[in-house]
């Protein structure tokens, strides 16, 4: 099996994609959707924006690696009575069976940039827009102070070292390795802008709860705890994180967790 899909599929990312629902709201209102836009939501997850998308009028098609991340989506978009939206399986590598320039706006908002060959998932994305079309990407910035640039960080510490030609997700949070990456994809850089933007996570619990969540369901931080335990570090690493989102907290309360997390907006319009 794909690696990437392993790890996607390690636990259910449902349980952390409730907590960041309003966040996708606003995000998708800010994208210009008009009904009938052509849309596709790559490394969508269960949708918590492709539903949005799709609430607001576009053809959506969501594409995930992670099956059981797919058959959510599905769940949900029937749940909620929309048939403007499909759900299928895909690596953000290559886009196979999807056809070139068939798509007005392209969303990936924390999915495509752990896919593992960036130039290449660059590359597709391009493809599959279509001339005059935009791409707009939500990536982690890399040691940002805020919250999941040093969930990862802290997470990373413990975890084995990555295999050998491993490129870190978080380089897709500079600008210049954004840059590098599309022009390799044929994208001049004045086709290309960048702006700092937060998500916040709303969790109905403290923030001690609010970490165990990432450690039962989060693929990244669950690989982590393993590789702690054979360590003996398990209270080590639950300490540090817990200190980090209490710190983090904005909610005022100890019972509720409120915790905005930076990233970097990138937008590029295909020539």
């Amino acid at each position: 099996m794909n690696p990437n899909q392993t790890l996607w599929e390690k636990g259910d990312f449902t349980r952390l994609a409730s907590t960041m629902r309003s966040s996708g709201e606003a995000l998708v209102d800010t994208l210009g959707i008009r009904p009938g836009m052509q849309v596709m939501d790559l490394g969508c997850g269960d949708g918590t924006t492709a539903i949005p998308e799709a609430r607001l009028g576009a053809e959506v098609l969501g594409v995930d690696i992670a099956r059981n991340l797919v058959e959510a989506g599905q769940r949900r978009a029937v749940q909620m009575g929309l048939s403007n939206i499909t759900f299928r399986q895909g690596d953000a590598c290559d886009l196979e069976g999807i056809g070139d320039g068939l798509f007005d706006l392209v969303v990936t908002i924390f999915g495509a940039m752990f896919a593992p060959r960036p130039v290449d998932v660059a590359k597709a994305m391009v493809r599959v827009t279509r001339s005059g079309g935009r791409i707009v990407m939500g990536n982690w910035i890399p040691n940002d102070p805020t919250l999941v640039a040093q969930l990862l960080k802290i997470s990373a510490a413990y975890a084995p070292p990555p295999a050998e030609g491993f490129v870190s997700p978080m380089l897709w949070g500079v600008e210049s390795h954004v840059l590098e990456r599309f022009s390799a994809a044929g994208v001049p850089a004045d086709a290309i802008s960048y702006s700092r933007d937060t998500f916040v996570f709303r969790f109905d619990g403290s923030p001690a709860g609010f970490v165990d969540e990432f450690r039962q369901w989060y693929g990244p931080t669950m690989n982590a705890f393993d590789a702690a335990a054979k360590n003996g570090k398990e209270a080590l690493l639950q300490g540090e994180l817990e200190t980090l989102f209490a710190a983090q907290n904005q909610s005022g309360r100890s019972d509720h967790t409120e915790v905005p997390a930076t990233f970097l907006r990138v937008t590029v319009t295909k020539p």
